[in-house]
């Protein structure tokens, strides 16, 4: 029982330590340390006492990789141009996508090309890309191709963007505050791959790191949202109104993310509804 009650302190203040370290956002999931785990496997005591520590770690590891934040109202502001300022966004929900639709505010003053939204897996840096060439013209990749969509564009001013793809027919749709832009096709009968890298503020050209500050992004990025599926123009508006549905992959709302660099939370001062 001795060593039962120690170990419980040990991690209860590994995970006290855990907490006090300095986050920018919610903490993903953390191991535990060799040195406790092999406490708990090698503790001798009554298989309910070991039952019961069992469960105190899981509780409290569960709440920790499950952490989250309302960011509803703020925005991620990215000061300035750098290769080491990024967010990294942990999903809800990890599967091999034949449908998504995403959706964002974004607002800077930049005039070059710049990274929106980097979505890599393993074998492929491009496997979901939101890159924005210039103003008025933006490139869609999937599985390392792309297509480029353009349309009038105020500058600088914020925009709502939405895109959205389906792998039966490969049309990609495009939203740019409320307004649709021409439809293309891509990568039809394609499967985006799971288990990405997904970051905001750089564009990947390795799996989670490669990054360019030539392709950075600076300026203020919002209400991200992402979905498996492809939404109708009512919910496009919806979204866009500020009233997103149910969001079942990405969540601004509820979103786990990891900040590095000089990345800063804000609370946001432009209008909510652009269209």
């Amino acid at each position: 029982m001795v060593l039962l009650l120690s170990t419980l302190h040990c991690h209860q203040r590994h995970i006290q330590n855990l907490k006090s370290e300095e986050h920018r956002g919610p903490p993903h999931f953390r191991p535990i340390p060799k040195q406790q785990l092999l406490l708990l496997l090698s503790y001798p005591g009554p298989s309910m006492d070991k039952l019961l520590l069992w469960m105190s770690v899981f509780t409290s590891l569960l709440s920790e990789a499950f952490a989250q934040t309302d960011l509803n109202q703020k925005v991620f502001v990215f000061p300035r141009e750098s290769e080491t300022d990024y967010v990294k966004l942990i999903p809800w929900l990890e599967k091999p996508l034949q449908n998504f639709t995403l959706c964002f505010r974004a607002y800077s003053d930049l005039s070059r090309s710049q990274s929106l939204f980097s979505y890599s897996v393993n074998s492929r840096d491009n496997e979901l890309l939101i890159y924005k060439d210039k103003v008025g013209q933006y490139s869609l990749y999937i599985g390392n191709s792309k297509v480029t969509v353009r349309g009038l564009e105020e500058f600088p001013s914020p925009i709502h963007f939405c895109t959205s793809w389906e792998s039966s027919s490969g049309i990609a749709e495009f939203w740019v505050n409320g307004k649709p832009w021409v439809k293309k096709g891509l990568q039809k009968g394609y499967t985006v791959k799971s288990s990405p890298s997904i970051v905001l503020g750089q564009e990947q050209d390795t799996y989670g790191g490669g990054f360019d500050k030539t392709q950075s992004f600076v300026g203020e990025i919002a209400d991200l949202y992402m979905w498996d599926s492809v939404l109708t123009p009512e919910n496009i508006h919806s979204v866009d109104r500020g009233f997103p549905p149910n969001p079942n992959i990405l969540d601004w709302r509820a979103l786990n993310y990891e900040i590095n660099g000089y990345v800063v939370i804000k609370p946001r001062m432009w209008d909510n509804k652009s269209s």
